[in-house]
């Protein structure tokens, strides 16, 4: 396996803000008296804001119209970015910021592929906004995973087939999106023990090892 690209997921990779999800949706949630869980907000990994809504809409007691779901939807994201103000470059891990400088040392080109819309919003908070060779996000895009478009689309910027991009991923809707697309995948977090990864990984520390044999 020949890599020469890595494209990392951003949300539960490279950081973390579901706290900051589940905050914005549950705050919607009792608006309307809607039960929401930690469980629903896992639910909610790796796809995109509508279909994140239906999830938690799903135990309404009552039907909302087109127009409603898009107010909610709206609402959700206005709270959520006035959370994402409380990022910064401390909320990049250590583990995460070796893994990228030694990998980009090793002269792989970096991409994100990322079906969220405030994606450009939160690398600039983490203090990466220049550091990637490519950003695919959710306004670049009209299918979320596990349909492969954005790993298609960061792949095309990266001037790289498939085969040679590995995906870094941490939800099964990630890890399907990849294998969809002919891409090689990196299973970590809640996706570290999914069989359809080459790598399993329990630090992105570890993969500029892993993959030094085959650049």
């Amino acid at each position: 396996m020949e890599i020469s690209g890595v494209i990392f997921d951003l949300d539960g990779v490279l950081c973390s803000t579901d706290r900051f999800h589940f905050a914005a949706w549950k705050s919607v949630a009792e608006e309307w008296q809607i039960p929401f869980t930690e469980a629903d907000n896992r639910r909610m990994r790796g796809v995109s804001r509508m279909e994140s809504l239906e999830i938690l809409l799903e135990k309404a007691d009552r039907s909302f119209s087109p127009a409603q779901k898009q107010a909610l939807a709206d609402t959700k994201n206005s709270r959520y970015q006035a959370l994402l103000e409380g990022l910064s470059p401390a909320d990049l891990s250590q583990d995460a910021r070796q893994a990228l400088h030694t990998l980009r040392g090793m002269g792989l080109k970096l991409a994100v592929g990322s079906s969220s819309r405030n994606t450009r919003f939160i690398l600039e908070r983490l203090g990466l906004g220049t550091f990637f060779d490519a950003v695919a996000d959710g306004t670049q895009i009209t299918r979320s995973k596990p349909d492969p478009e954005v790993f298609l689309l960061a792949a095309r910027k990266l001037a790289l087939p498939p085969a040679r991009c590995l995906v870094v991923e941490d939800a099964a809707a990630g890890i399907a999106a990849a294998a969809a697309g002919g891409f090689p995948a990196a299973g970590f977090g809640c996706a570290r023990d999914d069989p359809r990864a080459v790598f399993h990984l329990t630090a992105l520390s570890q993969l500029p090892g892993l993959l030094a044999d085959g650049i």
